[in-house]
């Protein structure tokens, strides 16, 4: 037990890491030393190796089974899944008050959080060529133009809902890269604090006997960004991993840059709402956007010495 709670705190951490774009998941995943055994144990999981699960009734099926969640380290995953979903589910609320209510202190930690990620990590390719240099290019020029459309107006539709969640789950590889700060570039980070809250609030309305009529259109816009993560953990994951493993410096580059394009959105959610109140002054959103930066390059601090499996050809 006393395992699991610690490997359940660890998750929480991630979680809550999560939620702020800027701010990796996969770093506090390093900082707290468990970064290679959820790699290992995310790459190692094969859904055809389940098929003995449609006879779990067989005694055979069951020892196949119990010996392939070994194999993928199962239980690990389990708790540390619970501690990152159990920080989402309480910090969800918190973030979309905190956009929607006071968007220049917050877009303005926002900027902090990701200008000083792109400064830290743009420092570990060691050598600029002709190609990142073009690949870095397309980067911040692609994450703009994709800021700016969804800025004009951002679909919710379900599939857009599945993509999301497909290229946010795997900043759990990406050391330095949130989640959420892709939820941001897709215009889809206010949109689903505001629906994990409103899931959370009718779960427990449910739990008091409210009812489930309430639970119906968040649990299904969850669902749908559920399966998204799960296709993006069987498929992107590896993809992204690969890519690391084989040109680490040139996907970082391209990575990076898409954090530098996407400043975009920060400033302009700042400028537009700027007004006469202590929270709407350009002073708030510089001094936010200073402790935002503050912390990433203390984090960067303690973790410049940590390392993660990869190799450049």
């Amino acid at each position: 037990m006393r395992e699991f709670l610690a490997v359940y705190l660890k998750g929480f951490s991630m979680g809550s890491a999560d939620v702020v774009p800027g701010v990796s998941g996969a770093t506090i995943a390093l900082i707290v030393g468990i970064y290679d055994r959820l790699v290992r144990a995310i790459t190692a999981i094969d859904p055809r190796a389940f098929r003995p699960a449609v006879r779990i009734h067989e005694p055979e099926s069951r020892a196949a089974l119990r010996a392939e969640f070994e194999r993928i380290d199962a239980t690990f995953l389990v708790v540390l899944g619970l501690g990152i979903g159990t920080a989402i589910a309480a910090l969800s609320s918190v973030m979309h008050t905190a956009v929607s209510e006071y968007p220049v202190p917050t877009y303005g930690f926002f900027f902090g959080l990701i200008g000083a990620s792109a400064v830290v990590l743009y420092g570990d390719v060691e050598r600029w060529t002709v190609r990142r240099i073009a690949v870095s290019i397309v980067g911040i020029v692609l994450a703009a133009a994709v800021t700016g459309v969804t800025q004009a107006g951002t679909s919710h539709e379900p599939a857009m809902i599945v993509l999301a969640g497909a290229i946010a789950v795997c900043a759990m590889i990406l050391p330095g890269v949130s989640g959420s700060f892709f939820l941001l570039i897709l215009g889809q980070y206010e949109y689903m604090m505001g629906t994990v809250g409103a899931f959370v609030d009718a779960l427990i309305g449910v739990l008091r006997g409210d009812g489930l009529a309430p639970l119906l259109e968040p649990g299904t816009i969850v669902a749908l960004f559920g399966v998204g993560a799960v296709v993006g953990l069987f498929a992107m994951a590896h993809t992204v991993r690969r890519a690391l493993e084989r040109y680490r410096a040139t996907t970082l580059a391209f990575l990076v840059s898409l954090m530098v394009g996407a400043l975009r959105l920060p400033v302009v959610e700042v400028t537009s709402n700027l007004g006469t109140s202590p929270a709407e002054r350009p002073a708030i959103a510089v001094g936010t956007g200073l402790v935002g930066a503050g912390a990433v390059l203390l984090i960067d601090r303690y973790t410049a010495d940590l390392e993660y499996d990869s190799s450049e050809q």
